[in-house]
């Protein structure tokens, strides 16, 4: 019997950074597949475990936990807290801080809302998008210019929280060409032991 369960959309890039790194932690868990077309993450029983209504929700036991970066995190401390994942130096905690706050504005306003206006009809500002967009590309392409990882010398979850709308930035009409130290930084995660690619987009539910 699994004691992780974690409550997903298989498209949604939120839901895959935390796959990703149950996969890289080799964590045995439950997945349980949430209807958003059916609005299946609007009922009560859902929203139960989290009153914002979104994936993913993680069930560790009796605890419950909504939020994907806050899900990162508490992966890290309880099974891998001797780990470079989310490092225990002070200022390195608080760069790996840096980018989860970068995944969850930047990189959702940006790459991650350009993917839902293209391939799922959002009703959002597609040319401002696009503007946030290459701002932060640009940005990351040049803290990767003399380093291959976010944060310090190893894989943080900094890397993690960033990847999965970095990666399918294109689904959003966004070219990653022009940004070479990202598309290697992308290929050393994916060469990552326990990489777990995200779904490639194949429905017009909406996701986020």
């Amino acid at each position: 019997m699994y004691n992780l369960s974690l409550y997903r959309h298989k498209l949604s890039g939120h839901c895959h950074r935390v796959e990703l790194f149950l996969s890289l932690l080799k964590l045995e868990i439950n997945i349980i597949d949430i209807d958003l077309a059916r609005g299946q993450h609007k009922q009560a029983e859902f929203l139960a475990k989290n009153p914002l209504g979104q994936v993913p929700v993680l069930t560790d036991g009796e605890v419950i936990l909504f939020d994907s970066n806050a899900i990162l995190v508490y992966l890290a401390k309880n099974y891998a807290p001797e780990s470079y994942w989310y490092p225990s130096d002070p200022l390195l905690a608080a760069q790996v801080q840096q980018f989860l706050s970068i995944a969850a504005g930047p990189i959702a306003n940006g790459p991650a809302a350009a993917r839902l206006i293209t391939i799922f009809g959002a009703e959002l500002d597609y040319s401002k998008a696009i503007e946030i967009a290459t701002a932060i590309l640009t940005t990351i392409n040049k803290q990767l210019q003399d380093r291959e990882w976010l944060v310090g010398s190893k894989p943080t979850i900094a890397d993690l929280s960033t990847y999965s709308y970095i990666a399918h930035a294109p689904e959003g009409g966004i070219s990653l060409a022009p940004y070479r130290n990202v598309l290697n930084w992308l290929s050393r995660i994916e060469a990552l032991d326990g990489f777990l690619p995200m779904q490639k987009t194949d429905t017009g539910v909406l996701v986020s």
